[in-house]
């Protein structure tokens, strides 16, 4: 996977006024641009778009400093067909107008060209199993929420708290398989993972295929397959993502496993009644690498 990722920015440098093909890429490396993407934006802390776009600014600065071309054919060369485009991009990077920067030489915010290495880690063992499951449903609640990467996230804690604590029984009824309890299933999510992007959070329980959704529930329908599946446990939510992150930087790169496209699901095995702690299991989609 690092070596992976070295030759993912290589091609990015390389077709930096392009579109650059990840799935392509992907397909030759012997991945998918799902899980390259995963994996670059968990590394490098930041989407892989966002990194394309910050490159692509940090060398057009150049071309507008120089001065020695119009702006216009500046916004060509990299990949703009019009001014007024190249004109806000350069102003999300930089903070300034291209005009600004060529009369002023700056402000300018270079984006260093990434390179990704081997450090060892893993000291800590991760508590994790393999778990091969056929097709199976997901209802509950579910709502369109942001992506938050860092502590609690308010728009999903507005979602369960507007919940009757009658129809949280209910869902547990309901549940009749494999992940067990009342789970919290994160779908759709942008492959870049950006902060902000739009998600779909569903409050609820997994059911058999054969079991029919009662009214006026979401469901979700998943296909059958293997999944990675992580036991935290300690101070909520942080331990949670802190075992997250940790599945990026060091089980994936260690085991012959990549992330496929599906949700991925939280399951409460025990918690604390505030909620401050709480022991989960983290359900992640895979497949063979």
């Amino acid at each position: 996977m690092i070596s992976a990722l070295n030759q993912l920015v290589d091609h990015i440098e390389q077709h930096l006024a392009e579109e650059p093909d990840i799935d392509g890429l992907a397909g030759a490396l012997g991945t998918t641009g799902y899980h390259l993407r995963r994996m670059f934006s968990s590394l490098a802390g930041m989407p892989l778009s966002e990194y394309v776009r910050r490159r692509r600014m940090t060398v057009a600065a150049a071309d507008v400093v120089r001065g020695e071309k119009g702006l216009l054919d500046i916004a060509v060369r990299h990949g703009y067909g019009s001014g007024e485009a190249f004109g806000r991009a350069f102003r999300a990077v930089h903070g300034a107008g291209p005009g600004d920067v060529r009369r002023d030489g700056g402000p300018l915010r270079t984006q260093p060209r990434l390179r990704f290495r081997l450090t060892v880690e893993g000291s800590t063992p991760m508590d994790t199993r393999l778990v091969d499951r056929p097709a199976f449903r997901l209802v509950g609640h579910a709502t369109r929420v942001p992506l938050i990467h860092e502590g609690v996230n308010p728009h999903i804690q507005e979602h369960i708290a507007a919940l009757p604590p009658e129809e949280h029984l209910r869902l547990k009824a309901l549940g009749d398989t494999e992940p067990r309890g009342l789970l919290q299933v994160s779908d759709d999510v942008d492959p870049d993972a950006r902060e902000g992007s739009e998600l779909t959070h569903l409050h609820g329980v997994a059911v058999r295929r054969e079991t029919p959704v009662p009214d006026a529930l979401d469901a979700i329908e998943v296909p059958a397959g293997m999944w990675a599946v992580f036991r935290t446990s300690g101070p909520f939510p942080q331990a949670l993502q802190t075992a997250w992150a940790a599945t990026a930087t060091e089980w994936f790169p260690s085991n012959p496993w990549r992330l496929r496209p599906g949700p991925s699901l939280v399951a409460f095995l025990e918690h604390a009644d505030d909620l401050t702690t709480a022991t989960c299991e983290l359900w992640l989609p895979v497949e063979p690498a």
